[in-house]
């Protein structure tokens, strides 16, 4: 990774020209648009021709299709995405001519500075969907936020959004303690789980990341009161709790049985009610999450009411893909044990015959770290499809399988490619089933490809 010499604030400047390396990217299409508002000149590439590079192109911002060194043309900085190494071409060329390399989240962090609200939502589990809560309820607030969610909030019709207020809301990564590099005024905290252990050595570790991230938040701290990891990893901060126990700031009272409905209280007072569009436990935690957010902010229960009503899920969380065979087949991103819990957990109050999941998992290395948590919540569902292992960004050098999953798990069938998914569930989907495709891969494909010919 680079360490470029130039301060990266001298470089976003009006009149500079930057180039994006995977300009396609969730949270890289909302940057270059943000730096296009603030007067720099935005150019880019991506290895496909995409919705989102064609937009792009329709705001002014040329987009090259395959990655050379040719693309940078006079850029005075590259800015890229974790995926992108250093032997990339563009990366290469860059070095070559003495251009500085600067990863999307030392970006990100530059820009937050100007804002005079700059939430980062962060925690293992639930930061997609808290941060879109979060961008209807600053929505209802009138307060014109800017937006990067990483994954796609049918309000916005897309994942970011570029407002004119003095608020900035985004979901924010410990993985390569790439949220180090931002600058909150406020920061939230879900939960903190073992995951991404190819970077960190262990829970302790991960903790510690998020400890100096609420100790950079120079306004206030919210975070998960019911999660002794999360409590452990704030000690010594001061902070606002949220969750269900009584030892919360932040409770939900009056919980209806499906968890949908409650007052939330804050320091013994009513907040506000809430009505949420999407269920289960998990997501009362998210929305006391963003409620806690919210108070801090100043912002009305009223809005909080209407904002958290009219958020019905983000995609690929719990999405309704249709109907087959009489059967509901529904998607989720959840690729975390901690994660396929809630989820099934969700899927069990739906009031289907049979619970039908397939599940790819994501990385060697979180299945490997993982095996004996997966192999619980896995033996769940009344039918289990296995996907291969999604590799993403690793080699398979742990030697694990989904194979050695389905070895473990009683009734689970082995698919090694994601037509075998579709064909088995196409086979043996009965009426009255949920189906679930569950990962944080393509697997969303194999439940698609019901529904074409």
């Amino acid at each position: 990774m680079m360490h470029p010499a130039a301060d990266i604030r001298t470089l976003l400047q009006p009149g500079r020209r930057v180039h994006l390396a995977g300009i396609g990217g969730v949270s890289m299409c909302a940057l270059a648009e943000v730096l296009q508002g603030m007067g720099v000149t935005v150019q880019g590439s991506d290895m496909s021709d995409s919705a989102t590079v064609q937009h792009l192109r329709s705001v002014g911002i040329p987009v090259a299709v395959g990655h050379s060194a040719e693309n940078l043309k006079n850029c005075d900085a590259v800015i890229r995405t974790a995926a992108i190494h250093d032997s990339n071409p563009e990366i290469a060329g860059a070095i070559a001519r003495g251009i500085p390399v600067y990863e999307r989240a030392q970006a990100w962090g530059e820009i937050m500075k100007s804002y005079k609200n700059a939430i980062c939502i962060s925690g293992t589990h639930g930061k997609t969907t808290t941060t879109s809560m979060m961008t209807h309820i600053l929505m209802e607030a009138k307060m014109d936020p800017t937006v990067m969610i990483g994954g796609y909030l049918p309000l916005l019709h897309a994942g970011h959004r570029v407002g004119k207020g003095d608020t900035i809301v985004l979901e924010s990564c410990e993985y390569c303690d790439s949220f180090l590099n931002f600058f909150p005024t406020l920061a939230v905290v879900l939960n903190v789980e073992a995951d991404h252990l190819d970077y960190f050595k262990d829970l302790a570790d991960i903790q510690k990341s998020f400890h100096k991230f609420a100790e950079m938040a120079t306004f206030g701290v919210a975070s998960n009161g019911d999660d002794p990891h999360t409590v452990e990893a704030m000690k010594g901060i001061k902070h606002l709790s949220f969750g269900l126990g009584e030892q919360n700031q932040v409770r939900a009272e009056n919980i209806s049985s499906d968890w949908q409905h409650f007052d939330v209280f804050i320091n013994g007072a009513v907040y506000c009610h809430v009505d949420m569009g999407v269920m289960g436990r998990h997501n009362a935690l998210n929305t006391l999450a963003a409620a806690a957010a919210s108070w801090m902010l100043g912002i009305p229960g009223e809005a909080v009411t209407r904002g958290v009503a009219a958020f019905h899920g983000a995609g690929r969380r719990m999405e309704h893909k249709g109907t087959f065979n009489g059967a509901e087949v529904y998607d989720d991103y959840a690729h975390h044990p901690d994660e396929l819990r809630a989820t099934i957990e969700t899927a069990r109050t739906m009031g289907a015959k049979r619970l039908v999941v397939a599940f790819q998992p994501h990385t060697y290395s979180r299945t490997k770290a993982l095996f004996d948590d997966f192999v619980r919540e896995l033996s769940k569902p009344d039918v289990l499809v296995l996907a291969e292992i999604y590799a993403a960004r690793e080699r398979n050098t742990y030697g694990v399988s989904s194979m050695d999953l389905a070895a473990r798990i009683p009734g689970a069938v082995y698919c090694a490619t994601l037509p075998e998914v579709t064909d088995y569930l196409r086979r043996n989907i009965q009426p009255g089933d949920l189906v679930l495709t569950i990962g944080a891969g393509d697997i969303f494909r194999a439940g698609e490809a019901l529904f074409k010919d």
